[in-house]
Parts: structure tokens; sequence; C-alpha cells
């Protein structure tokens, strides 16, 4: 008798329970070494009577063992997937994919994602190309870049004008001329008016003073911050350069005792350089402390907000601006002077009015006071003194600058 030789190696055959979504239950035979994908095709014959109606109709089928809802992988053997004889089956519809977006819905879902999405540099560039320039921000680097380079020249002209008041055999009495002026410039500078305002609601006279002097001679700014910083343990400390009444007596006993007991050149050099650095911290920056607070808030830390408000003066917006861009120039910057080998510093150094007025210890205050107040250079434009000079540097100043 002839055997198939495929019947002769066949593996165990196993009687299957195969059940359908549409509740049909039959048995099914296979063996062993029979492939997940061939018995899935068996049973959907079986299910369509002998004939597939779509070949997609395996691969929208799965088996799954019911005891273990393993779903069987079709590239397996029943041996692999460990399918036992009398093993129950579950032959299931796979669920249909979800149909993929039409364009018009693509285009939409896009649009809003793009729509949420935060604008790049060059987006914001493209999109204000057309948008006519702010002017304050252009005003404000053409004066910042002027105020720079004047503020180069003023620290260029200190240094000179030291050098020639120290070799000035009466320089110590000189400058300490020039820090007594300093010292009445700095009463003058109160309002007695609001000074008056503040001390008559029952606030102490030196706070009224240093809250005038912070806000600008502002009484209800004045105010304000008297009563804000009240319980602030440091209400009291004077201002940068500024000493209590008991130190600058013991200064001035101690200054006076000096000048009798200095005997020497060397002594007296040593005087003179106390007072330039009593003149420069009399002159310190102060910030403005509105604009201090203000900018704070908005995140930045305390030392680059007083930096950016020394560079701009004191200006909120120009300083929110610095903080905001670039930050030029940097504060380091401001103490550097100009190209002592340029026409303009030449041309500076060349005129006579300049040359007679560095010989002034009060235009050395001058220079000093505008380089950190540059607010205060009208006051300096109409000194006597002073004035003549000033007109000078800027007239040659704006007559190279146009050249």
């Amino acid at each position: 008798m002839f055997v198939q030789e495929e019947k002769i190696f066949a593996g165990k055959v196993l009687r299957l329970h195969i059940c359908a979504s549409d509740g049909a239950e039959w048995l099914e035979e296979a063996t062993e070494d029979t492939s997940v994908e061939k018995l899935k095709e068996r049973c959907l014959k079986h299910c369509a009577h002998g004939s597939l109606e779509d070949p997609k109709s395996i691969t929208h089928h799965k088996l799954i063992h019911a005891a273990s809802e393993r779903v069987l992988s079709d590239a397996r053997t029943i041996l692999e997937e460990n399918i036992q004889d009398q093993d129950v089956l579950l032959l299931i519809k796979k669920r249909a994919p979800s149909p993929l977006p039409k364009m018009a819905d693509v285009s939409a879902e896009e649009k809003k994602k793009q729509d949420q999405k935060a604008p790049d540099k060059e987006a914001i560039l493209r999109a204000t190309a057309n948008l006519p320039s702010y002017n304050m921000d252009r005003a404000a680097v053409q004066t910042n870049m002027r105020d720079t380079e004047l503020r180069k020249i003023l620290v260029s002209l200190i240094e000179v004008a030291q050098k020639l008041l120290a070799l000035n055999p009466d320089a110590v009495e000189l400058f300490k001329k020039a820090n007594a002026m300093l010292d009445e410039d700095e009463d003058e500078r109160v309002d007695e008016a609001a000074l008056r305002q503040l001390t008559e609601m029952g606030f102490p006279e030196n706070r009224a003073t240093k809250a005038l002097q912070l806000n600008h001679m502002s009484v209800p700014q004045a105010m304000e911050w008297l009563i804000e910083h009240a319980e602030d343990p440091t209400i009291d400390t004077p201002l940068p350069g500024q000493a209590p009444p008991e130190a600058e007596g013991a200064t001035a006993a101690a200054s006076e005792a000096a000048a009798g007991a200095s005997a020497t050149d060397e002594e007296a050099r040593d005087e003179l350089t106390e007072i330039f650095k009593k003149i420069r911290r009399k002159r310190e920056f102060r910030a403005d402390a509105r604009a201090v607070i203000s900018l704070m808030e908005m995140g930045f830390d305390e030392k680059e907000v007083i930096d950016a408000l020394r560079v701009n003066n004191n200006q909120q917006n120009a300083a929110c601006e610095w903080l905001l861009g670039d930050r030029k120039p940097s504060p380091e910057e401001l103490d550097k002077g100009i190209d002592p080998d340029s026409p303009l510093f030449q041309a500076i150094l060349d005129n006579p009015v300049v040359q007679l007025g560095l010989t002034n210890p009060k235009t050395l205050l001058a220079f000093e006071d505008m380089l950190e107040n540059p607010l205060n250079s009208t006051q300096w434009m109409n000194d006597p003194e002073t004035g003549p000079v000033m007109l000078q540097i800027s007239r040659i100043f704006q007559t190279l600058n146009r050249t």
C-alpha cells in the first residue's frame, strides 16, 4: 500500500475547539507543526464554506488562545505556541484601523498646532520687517552712543586735571576748598520746602532728607518711601559719601590736624589722594530706588539692575532695553577713557580755555559730578567758572562728530 511521505513524518494530531465571533463552533484537527496562519486559513474556509471571499481576510482575523487570552502569532507553529489537545481557540476579526484623515483635516490640525506654537526669532523678524522703527529706540541708541563717548572724554579729562592740580604747591588747600564746595552743593540739593512738608508730617529731618534725595525731591514719592521703610533697620544709614554730623566734625578736625602736621611732599600727596577718594565717594552713582524695585520685579538680579541703571543714567525704560538686549556698553566700559592720541581728545587739550579750566579744582569737581550724574550738566554749563570749559568741549565734540 502506498503511503504519502507527509503522513509518515507528520507530527502529533491535535483536536482543537474553534469558536467564531458569530457563535459557530466546531472541531479542527491539526498537527503540531501546522503554522498558526495555515490553521487560521482553514478556519476561515470553514466559515466561508470552503472558499475565501477576500484574500485579505486572513490578515484581518486573529486566533486567540482562550485559556491564556494570548493572540497567536501567524509565523509560529502550534507547538511553538504551546497549544495542547482539546484547547479552545477563538477566531476573531481584527478591529478595523481608523481611516486616514483627509488632507483638509490634516491641514486644519497642522494649522492649529502652528497657531499654538510660539514664533521663533526669524518669524518675528519677518512679521515685523515692514513695521516702522520705534522712535524712542533710535533716539536712545544715538543718545547712548553720544553719552558713552562723552563719558570717556570726562574720564580722561579727570585724569589730566588730577595730574595738573597735583603739581600745584597749594593742591591740598585747593582740593579742600573743592570738597567744601561739594558739601555746600550737597546741602543745596535738598528742597527746603519739600523737607518742611515732610518734617511737619512728623518725619525726622535726616530721614526726610534721605527720602527726598532718593526720590528726586518728590514729596509724594518720598512720603511713600518713608512709610514703606519705616521698619527698615538701615533707614537711618547715610547715603554713600555722606556721614553723620559727628563723623563729619571728626573728619574735619582730623583734616586740619593733618594739614598742620603735613611737612613732607609725600604726606601732602597722601592727603590729596584721600580728598580725591572722598570727592569720588560723594559723587558715587545712586540708582533710582523705584526703578531698581520695578526692574527686580521683572526677575532681574539686583546687581545687573544697578549696572543697567548706571549705564543708562537712571532711565528705567532704557535700562530695561539694555537688560533685554546685548548689554552694550558694559559697566566696565564706563570707566575707560578715550584714546589719548585720538584727534578729538587732542583737539580738546589744545584748546586754551580748556587748558586753563583744568587747573581749576571746581572744573574737576564738575567733571566728577557729570560723570555719575549727567543730568547735572546743565548746572555746570550755567556756572561762570566751569561753563566756558564745558561749552568749548561740547563745541569741539559736535564739530568733530559732524566731520
